[in-house]
């Protein structure tokens, strides 16, 4: 509605100029030699008018005619990009359909449009891969990675293939090379802490451990790997603090104090390691001081009496009794772990034990001894190390399981806290 406004105003301007020149009247004159041409003053304003339409109208065609090669060239340019795209879709498709022979034949028509862009690089490396040409793949990811624009993304597939064929030196390199350009990549960080954790380099690997880690078993793997005492005793009181319930740092922790002088925050560390979480070895550590075996027995109440009733604690006052003799007292509390459910293998062969101390070689005693002995051959077997992902067995602890090779994971457990192997 506008536009025909304005239209019907601009039609009404222009009739009544004509109009009013009209009213004017009035002649042009032009002479040329003996020439002489005499116009309308109205006539002469039309065609005035009538020959700057027709010279802007030859100046526009002879405007489009100069830049028909370029608009030509733009619109094959245009075509070939929209060409490319499309090809970089099916090339695309084809990746995720797992169709690699499609994908490289894409992919090559993309790199004859487009070019060879970070982009159509990246998609022809992906395609070599699934076509397994790893070769082929390593000299595009090359390729990528002597680009400015696209060096991480180079060095990211390179780092992959290194880790893939397990040349872990290979891998650290081009590791570094992606930290100096990117720093602090979430993926390259995991990647990292994959490759620290592959070839066994504790300190990186703890390094790059995320809070719900096991950063109390790589800070211990750390010390153990340390040549530097001072900062082994560091990465041990590291992994003491990360989780006192962790014995093998607890023991290395109060271990590493006892031998600078420092006995009291020795027991200190044993006494809470204890409390978090019972093991037989804290309490051999905690008694292994004292000579006088009546005086054992007094270590070891100190040591339990904030978890008296725990069977490890149980067990630990029996066997300090039955080496003082105390043979009352040794029966009391591995009859006490009896009634409450919780005795195991070690509980019951203590029993046996115990009847021949108590008794000697009589017809009674071989007779408890042989109920015991049954009961030992059916209960519940010791807690043993072993690795919570696959329940392998280790004689003692490790940073990483030999049988399934998942590191952090082995812990003092019973049989029946272990998932079955499936």
């Amino acid at each position: 509605m506008r536009r025909a406004l304005l239209l019907l105003i601009t039609l009404s301007a222009v009739t009544g100029l004509a109009l009013w020149l009209a009213r004017i009247g009035g002649t042009v004159e032009v002479q040329v030699g003996e020439v002489w041409i005499g116009i309308t003053f109205p006539v002469a304003m039309m065609g005035l008018a009538i020959a700057f339409i027709v010279l802007h109208g030859v100046l526009s065609v002879f405007r489009w005619l100069r830049h028909l090669p370029a608009r030509r060239r733009a619109a094959r340019r245009e075509q070939r990009r929209s060409d490319g795209d499309a090809a970089v879709t099916r090339a695309l498709v084809a990746l995720a359909a797992g169709t690699p022979d499609a994908a490289r034949v894409e992919v090559r028509r993309a790199r004859v449009l487009l070019g060879d862009t970070p982009q159509t690089l990246l998609l022809a490396a992906e395609a070599e891969r699934l076509a397994g040409r790893e070769d082929a793949a390593a000299a595009v990811f090359k390729q990528l990675a002597d680009r400015g624009d696209a060096r991480f993304l180079g060095l990211r597939g390179l780092l992959r293939q290194a880790m893939q064929r397990q040349d872990w030196a290979a891998a650290q390199r081009l590791a570094k090379e992606a930290e100096a350009v990117h720093p602090g990549a979430a993926w390259l960080r995991e990647e990292r802490q994959v490759l620290a954790l592959r070839t066994q380099d504790w300190r990186e690997a703890l390094a790059l451990s995320p809070p719900a880690g096991p950063r109390a078993a790589l800070a211990l793997a750390a010390a153990m790997q340390e040549e530097d005492a001072a900062r082994a005793a560091e990465f041990e009181k590291q992994a003491f603090t990360a989780d006192p319930a962790f014995t093998p740092a607890a023991l290395a922790h109060a271990k590493r104090l006892a031998a600078a002088g420092v006995a009291r925050r020795a027991r200190a560390v044993l006494e809470q390691s204890w409390l978090a979480a019972p093991h037989p070895d804290v309490g051999a550590a905690w008694i292994a001081g004292e000579k006088d075996r009546l005086a054992r027995v007094k270590a070891v109440e100190d040591l339990i009496h904030r978890n008296r009733e725990h069977p490890e604690s149980r067990l630990l006052m029996a066997r300090a009794a039955i080496d003082a003799g105390l043979t009352g007292r040794a029966r009391s509390e591995l009859e006490a772990l009896v009634a409450a459910g919780s005795a195991d293998r070690r509980c019951y062969l203590m029993l046996a034990e115990l009847e021949e101390v108590e008794h000697g070689d009589t017809a009674d005693a071989r007779a408890a001894q042989a109920k015991w002995l049954r009961a030992a051959a059916n209960a519940q077997g010791a807690p043993r190390w072993r690795c919570a992902a696959c329940g392998a067995e280790h004689n003692a602890w490790k940073a990483e399981c030999a049988a399934c090779g998942t590191v952090g994971r082995i812990a003092w457990s019973a049989p029946e806290s272990v998932p079955a192997r499936g």
